[in-house]
């Protein structure tokens, strides 16, 4: 993995974020990685130190503790992936340009999504803390994307029957839903393939309606 697809994923170059290198920085990314990898309940405040290169004390200088710790992480990747979400559903085009684009965007399909994989851990989702920047960034992206698909409808783009908080909510879940069936046959094209239907469905609702995108190849791709 390099690291400007880490960067774009997960937001270590978020705005606001502790200087480069500083060791609050380091807690930060660090935890982010092995949330990533691991998920809240695997990734061990011993692990984080370890990776990181700080000691105990350290880690508590700047935390409270492994939730406080995890909360900053979560909420910079959650940041970091918002940013990047914006940035192409402003962009420049049609909505359903838009949309594709984004649906189609570089993902590393196989490691699934940094936010998704934090609800499948129950302390979690039963922590209201750690559970709100995983609402805040769904709920946003729904909203964001149906605001780029009533712009659609108010150009002529799309049409009127289109519901945009339900196409909204099916393009969020079509991503999260690829995502457990290509980590599950460990194969990408799980994800492509239903990228690929609901941008056909999405094309049936515009006019006139676009030329299909090419099939992306199975090199890593990311919400």
């Amino acid at each position: 993995m390099s690291k400007s697809t880490w960067d774009r994923d997960s937001g270590t170059t978020a705005a606001g974020a502790p200087p480069a290198g500083s060791t609050q920085e380091r807690l930060v990314t660090s935890t982010q990685e092995l949330l990533w990898e691991r998920g809240y309940v695997g990734t061990s405040p011993k692990a984080i130190l370890e990776r990181a290169g700080v000691g105990q004390g350290s880690m508590y200088h700047h935390f409270a503790g492994k939730s406080d710790l995890a909360l900053a992480a979560i909420r910079r990747t959650a940041d970091g992936m918002r940013a990047a979400a914006d940035e192409i559903l402003s962009a420049p085009g049609t909505a359903y340009d838009r949309v594709a684009a984004y649906l189609l965007r570089e993902r590393q399909v196989l490691r699934g999504c940094p936010i998704g994989r934090m609800t499948q851990d129950r302390d979690v989702v039963q922590d209201p803390e750690l559970r709100a920047p995983l609402d805040e960034m769904f709920g946003w992206l729904r909203q964001r994307i149906a605001e780029v698909l009533t712009e659609g409808q108010r150009r002529g783009e799309l049409a009127a029957a289109l519901d945009p908080s339900a196409t909204a909510a099916s393009v969020a879940a079509v991503v999260q839903g690829g995502y457990v069936l290509a980590r599950a046959a460990e194969d990408p094209a799980p994800f492509d393939a239903a990228v690929h239907g609901l941008l056909a469905l999405l094309a049936a609702q515009s006019t006139p309606a676009p030329t299909p995108p090419p099939a992306r190849g199975k090199a890593p791709a990311a919400p």
